[in-house]
């Protein structure tokens, strides 16, 4: 009778077990499900935008439209990167350039500020860690005409030294705010046992921090050379020598070269090469930011 009992409850918990695997099964499912339908909503404009550079001129202007091309045409890309009156070439320079005389500053300043920020005691740290956050609210808009202004007055409008020289002023409120959370997430007792040894706080930052926080960085990294890699407004604002143009300013040059018929397939080539670097660099790096932004306690 007991084994028999024994025997009708394992057999229960087994019923059991299945019926949660199905269950968990079942909501994996659908959870996937959404995800893939996401997935597909948020790539079938790169998917149309890739397919429409390797169309031919005459199979984009047909009707009713088609999704693929029925013929790929390769030569797109080359054709247009060496369009007459373009100078796509020039214009990549000028943007790595940007990106490369940025970025240092972006990632010195702003981890010097979040250092100070989270390991500092000085009056009205926080108030002024407020307004720093504070800016954020405000919109790039509201300072275009007075920076417009100063610029004009010393003499840099038409170079890439205001695209440059403010990144190394604090490099952005997001970026110390990533950081400083961060920070603040480092052991105190790091902090102590190097004061112990005679380190300085500048010394704590370079030899301690900056090693331990490189998810961070990286994320900070990447997030500027995107908004450098899109950025429209500040090159359209201070920029109008053709050579000094950077991708995106050039994207837009290039789209009004075609007074009369638009070569969809050739802008549609440039727009993959722009989009394809940034593509690849996240995909690379996805475990970085990834870490970064959960370890600074930023999280969905």
């Amino acid at each position: 009778m007991t084994s028999r009992a024994i025997y009708i409850t394992a057999s229960e918990s087994a019923k059991i077990k299945a019926v949660r695997r199905r269950q968990e099964i079942t909501s994996k499912g659908i959870v996937y499900m959404f995800l893939i339908i996401g997935a597909i909503v948020f790539m079938l404009p790169l998917i149309v935008m890739v397919s429409t550079s390797l169309k031919s001129f005459t199979e984009i202007n047909k009707y009713p439209p088609t999704f693929l091309p029925s013929q790929i045409i390769p030569s797109n890309y080359p054709e247009a990167w060496n369009y007459q009156n373009t100078q796509f070439p020039r214009w990549t320079f000028n943007t790595i350039f940007i990106i490369a005389a940025t970025v240092p500053g972006v990632v010195v300043t702003a981890s010097l500020c979040a250092y100070g920020f989270a390991r500092l005691k000085f009056p009205g740290r926080n108030i002024w860690f407020i307004l720093v956050l504070a800016s954020l609210m405000l919109p790039s808009q509201v300072t275009l005409i007075p920076l417009y202004i100063l610029f004009y007055k010393i003499g840099w409008l038409n170079t890439f030294a205001p695209l440059i020289v403010p990144a190394w002023f604090g490099g952005g409120a997001i970026n110390i705010f990533l950081l400083r959370q961060f920070f603040m997430q480092i052991p105190r007792e790091l902090d102590e046992a190097a004061i112990i040894d005679g380190a300085g706080h500048l010394t704590i930052w370079w030899r301690i921090y900056m090693p331990l926080a490189r998810p961070a960085l990286i994320s900070v990294t990447l997030l500027t050379i995107l908004g450098i890699w899109n950025d429209f407004l500040g090159p359209f604002i201070y920029l109008s020598n053709p050579d000094n143009f950077t991708l995106a300013l050039g994207l837009n040059v290039f789209r009004d070269v075609f007074p009369t018929i638009p070569r969809t397939d050739y802008v549609m080539a440039i727009s993959t090469l722009m989009v394809l670097p940034m593509i690849v660099m996240f995909l690379l790096a996805q475990r970085y930011i990834v870490q970064g932004f959960v370890t600074s306690g930023i999280k969905g």
